[in-house]
């Protein structure tokens, strides 16, 4: 059976129509998860992306991450954009400068930028809090959204800014505008897997919202895992593993020629 994902294409057509929905996933389980369950957009690992993954999650348009600061020269990240393309990615997520975006869009390659609080870059926003919560503030946003745009990005990254703030630049820019913790004024929301499965031990955002407990179904299987190693190893102690059915036999005859042959060696 033939799935077909959405183009760049697509997507900018549905902009201002429905809302997307967008996860981070780190594990072939939960691209799978994500197929399964309906989502759109998926931003995962480039050593994510093969055919594996394609088989775990066909109709989900993916951007591979190209890690801000493991790349430097414009060169590189081409060559490790077409790299995650040709890895079955649809587009590829870049916090780096606009020139480098540029050269990438000259490459006819998709990109998705990201505005607001941009976690590589946080020392300059004050750190791990919203911005845009000023009129200055939200200028500077709406300045690097364009400025994305004008440099060929189609998609950015817009993330705890204030919803009203989002939406008035999302309905200004032709940029598909993917939100996490900037409200439904976007085109995408968007979280990490972690915080949707409950899985995250650190802080969760006050943007997340948390469906299930993975840590403390987490801490059970370890407390299973060790349980299950005690009583292995209490078994090898007692003698109580191995048994019978877990042995190779050998025909008594050749075990006799066998023991004969080493007797005489």
């Amino acid at each position: 059976m033939k799935h077909r994902r959405p183009t760049v294409a697509d997507l900018l057509s549905m902009k201002g129509k429905r809302q997307l929905t967008m996860l981070r996933v780190e594990t072939l389980e939960e691209a799978d998860a994500a197929e399964r369950a309906g989502v759109d957009l998926l931003s995962v690992p480039p050593a994510l992306m093969g055919p594996a993954f394609r088989e775990a999650a066909p109709s989900c348009f993916a951007f591979p991450g190209l890690e801000y600061g493991d790349l430097v020269t414009a060169d590189e990240y081409v060559r490790a954009a077409f790299q995650a393309l040709k890895a079955g990615g649809d587009a590829v997520y870049c916090a780096a400068g606009l020139s480098i975006v540029r050269r990438m869009r000259e490459e006819g390659i998709p990109v998705c930028g990201h505005v607001g609080l941009i976690p590589s870059k946080a020392t300059w926003t004050g750190g791990f809090r919203a911005v845009g919560k000023t009129a200055a503030s939200a200028l500077e946003i709406w300045r690097q959204t364009k400025a994305l745009e004008d440099a060929g990005a189609f998609a950015a990254e817009i993330e705890v800014v204030p919803d009203a703030v989002a939406s008035a630049i999302s309905r200004r820019t032709s940029l598909l505008m993917l939100s996490m913790g900037a409200g439904t004024g976007g085109d995408a929301q968007y979280l990490f897997s972690d915080d949707v499965l409950g899985a995250n031990r650190g802080h969760v955002p006050r943007h997340a919202k948390v469906y299930r407990n993975f840590a403390a179904e987490y801490d059970r299987l370890q407390q299973e895992r060790v349980a299950a190693y005690a009583e292995y190893v209490a078994d090898v102690r007692s003698g109580a593993y191995p048994q019978p059915q877990h042995l190779v036999g050998i025909d008594p005859r050749e075990l006799d020629a066998f023991l004969e042959s080493i007797g005489t060696a």
